[in-house]
């Protein structure tokens, strides 16, 4: 007799054809209608069980040919991705990347910035970029290990648009001197969020030209600028990045190529062919020259303007210098004997040891000669003509003023400490407050007056 089939537990594997099929030969002693029952009762009982383990199968052991799985990143970034399931419609895909990365996706691109507008173009196991509306960017390689950021520091290929001209190097040259601006920028990858242009070009608002040599210097350590090239300006970007080694190398660069100053004093034929050379009504302009030791003796130099200039030791006797302006003017130890000087100008002028004899600073059209705070310590001015001349707060100690004509002259304030002002004309002449210890007035055409002289 039979035994009674007995129900498979749950996860017990149901018996194949081959063994249940063996199970019913042992029938064949039933009669055809018996036998008929039995075979169809037991392939009733295998469908049912059949049936009830497919339903109790968790869902999440099913898998549809219709979903894959992908890996998202942000465009242009190639770390903290997200695996995530693609169903139903790009929608559908956009919106989770949305939730998962806090951002409005917008577009999706595949590893080569190819734009997927079909969710039947997703493969399994495909790495796609979510942007929120931007062009694709090429993610960077992102080191893992210290061999492999040796790797990448010197092959990562960075791209720079620096005032709308693109430069190609490489990210080891951009970090070669460790405390410029540039190695802050690309050290480490988008730490400072850099802008990038349509092309993914790092976006650099600076000059081209003048970035090229800094670049150059980067790479191979040596300054090599091309022709046409304002040393300056190149100058100016080295310290705007921070390259001080650089900035220190140009700035010795520029000192040396500018040619020497010319500090020799003007020799007179030079000077005269000045002369020539210029129209009679242009005014002449030496401010600042140097004409130490020149021979200018007997020229017409009226009007001219040297203030400033350097002429000590120079020879101007007899020269007209009528209305020239000599203020502050260097002219210790010249000789200036017989000039003229009517109207002439010397505010602090330092005249120590000069020869004045003889000169002329009066002028009949009243224009007075202003020699105020000038320095006429050991002057020889013997016999000058110098009524109504502003001496005021100027220094005459040791000056030699033997028969000088000050009538009218201001001197208030003056020093004239061991001053020889015998024979000299001081009528009308204002020495209030000036200082005459030891002056000498012997042989005065006229008396001097108490009330000209407090001190």
């Amino acid at each position: 007799m039979l035994a009674p089939l007995t129900p498979p537990t749950a996860g017990t594997a149901l018996p194949c054809c081959a063994p249940f099929s063996k199970s019913l030969i042992g029938c064949s002693h039933y009669g055809s209608k018996q036998s008929s029952a039995i075979v169809g009762n037991a392939l009733m009982f295998y469908s049912n069980v059949e049936f009830k383990q497919y339903k109790q199968t968790p869902k999440s052991h099913i898998t549809p040919s219709d979903m894959r799985r992908v890996t998202l990143f942000v465009n242009g970034t190639s770390h903290n991705g997200k695996v995530v399931a693609v169903y139903g419609t790009l929608a559908d895909l956009l919106s989770v990347a949305s939730t998962k990365f806090g951002i409005k996706a917008a577009n999706i691109y595949n590893g080569k910035g190819g734009l997927i507008d079909d969710i039947a173009l997703i493969r399994d196991d495909d790495v796609l970029y979510i942007s929120d509306g931007d062009s694709f960017v090429d993610p960077p390689n992102h080191p893992d290990s210290p061999h492999e950021f040796h790797s990448w520091a010197h092959t990562d290929w960075i791209t720079l648009n620096v005032g709308g001209r693109r430069f190609t190097t490489t990210r080891s040259t951009l970090v070669k001197e460790p405390e410029s601006m540039l190695a802050h920028m690309f050290r480490d990858k988008d730490v400072w969020g850099n802008k990038r242009d349509e092309q993914g070009a790092y976006l650099i608002d600076r000059s081209p030209d003048y970035f090229e040599p800094i670049l150059n210097y980067l790479r191979h350590g040596q300054l090599i600028i091309n022709d046409g090239i304002n040393l300056l300006g190149v100058l100016e970007e080295a310290r705007f990045f921070g390259i001080e080694r650089l900035a220190e190398q140009l700035e010795g660069v520029i000192k040396n190529s500018q040619p020497p100053e010319d500090h020799s004093p003007i020799s007179r034929k030079e000077f005269v062919r000045f002369l020539l050379a210029t129209p009679t009504k242009s005014e002449l302009r030496c401010q600042g020259l140097n004409f130490s030791g020149a021979d200018l003796s007997r020229l017409d130099l009226r009007y001219i303007n040297f203030k400033m200039a350097n002429l000590s030791r120079c020879n101007l006797t007899h020269a007209n210098l009528c209305g020239t302006n000599l203020e502050r003017a260097d002219l210790s130890n010249a000789n200036l004997d017989g000039a003229n000087l009517q109207g002439v100008k010397m505010l602090c002028t330092n005249a120590e040891g000069a020869s004045l004899k003889g000169c002329n600073f009066e002028d009949p059209a009243g224009l007075k000669a202003n020699l105020e705070g000038a320095n006429l310590k050991g002057v020889e001015m013997e016999g000058s003509q110098m009524t109504g001349i502003n001496l005021r707060v100027a220094t005459l100690k040791n000056a030699k003023l033997k028969n000088c004509n000050l009538r009218g002259a201001t001197l208030a304030g003056t020093d004239l400490e061991n001053c020889d002002l015998s024979g000299c004309d001081l009528q009308e002449a204002n020495l209030r407050g000036s200082n005459v210890k030891g002056a000498i007035f012997e042989e005065m055409l006229t008396p001097l007056h108490m009330s000209q002289s407090v001190r």
